[in-house]
């Protein structure tokens, strides 16, 4: 299957100033050489605890914040230092779907404003009969009503909010989303329309997706293959069926081990991880997991490790990032 996104190596650090001159006196690696591909029509995973990178990491892929080092290719071509009109005209292609729906669209602007913005801005529809129909059909596509089209965002609740930012999304027909955390703002009642709304979308119009989330189960329910992120680096990536039956960073089981079973007479076995995560102004040295880790050994705390194959012959495409990954 076409590889449709590659990130080869990534870094963004952001600077922290200080001093009378407001000199940069150091830095917070927010994202650490991550590399990753995802194919056409899948969806990649992301999670990890909060301030480990995955937002930073998605807009770095979509351009909005630049890059410090490292590529990302979009259906072969590099992107990362393309000028602002070709980036531009790239927009179409990709696009992202935020976390906050209240705070993520113009509390001024209509319904109708909102969704045929990006059609003026990249000119799609030639006449206002074709604007006004492409805008009707991305309110039916997204399962809102029709007379939404006059409405203002302050009146419609959390999850239809969401269903306008799909939409806002969908509007210039890209290949690949970014989703930032897109149902976590939202009632758990909410959260499994707008994912079966997404896998639906998906299906018919052959969209790809970077589906970052803190929700392990929602992660498991929607993704294709998972990647595991700690303190802006991946500590491990598998198709995901495999991932959650198999996993092998000690991470990974961590934070496995914290899905709720809806079963009180099961009892399973709860892993704790000691002390807090570093801090991404000063990581430690070698394996950044190793001050929590519970099977450290010397070498872990000088040598970082790489991102290889798992061992024990696990399914193809299975990689972990651990000295003593088992």
């Amino acid at each position: 299957m076409e590889t449709l996104v590659s990130v080869r190596d990534l870094v963004k650090r952001f600077p922290v100033k200080g001093g009378f001159f407001s000199r940069e006196v150091a830095s917070v690696k927010a994202v650490s050489g991550v590399s990753f591909d995802i194919r056409r029509g899948e969806t990649l995973g992301l999670v990890g605890e909060s301030g480990c990178g995955k937002s930073t990491l998605g807009r770095c892929i979509l351009r909005l914040l630049e890059p410090t080092s490292g590529q990302v290719f979009f259906k072969g071509r590099d992107i990362t230092h393309l000028p602002a009109g070709e980036l531009r005209a790239l927009r179409r292609n990709m696009q992202i779907i935020f976390q906050d729906p209240y705070a993520s669209l113009n509390p001024r602007m209509t319904v109708e404003d909102i969704l045929g913005e990006p059609l003026d801005i990249h000119r799609i529809c030639a006449t206002r009969d074709d604007r006004r129909k492409r805008i009707l059909q991305l309110l039916d596509l997204c399962g809102l009503r029709r007379e939404a089209v006059s409405r203002y965002p302050h009146e419609f609740s959390g999850g239809q909010r969401q269903r306008i930012c799909i939409a806002r999304a969908l509007a210039v027909e890209p290949e690949f989303i970014v989703c930032d955390e897109p149902v976590s703002a939202l009632d758990v009642s909410i959260q499994a329309q707008i994912v079966n709304l997404m896998q639906d979308l998906q299906k018919e119009l052959k969209l790809t997706y970077l589906f970052i989330a803190h929700d392990l189960k929602i992660v498991e329910h929607i993704s294709t293959e998972v990647a595991v992120m700690y303190l802006g680096q991946i500590v491990e990536r598998a198709p995901a069926e495999e991932l959650y039956a198999n996993p092998k960073h000690p991470y990974t089981r961590a934070l496995l081990s914290a899905i709720p079973i809806p079963d009180p007479t099961y009892q399973k076995e709860r892993i704790i991880l000691k002390g807090d995560v570093p801090s991404p102004l000063t990581p430690p040295s070698g394996c950044f997991f190793h001050p929590r880790c519970s099977l450290v050994q010397e070498n872990c705390k000088h040598d970082a490790p790489h991102l290889l194959a798992a061992p024990g012959g696990v399914a193809e495409g299975h990689c972990v990032s651990c000295h003593y990954a088992k």
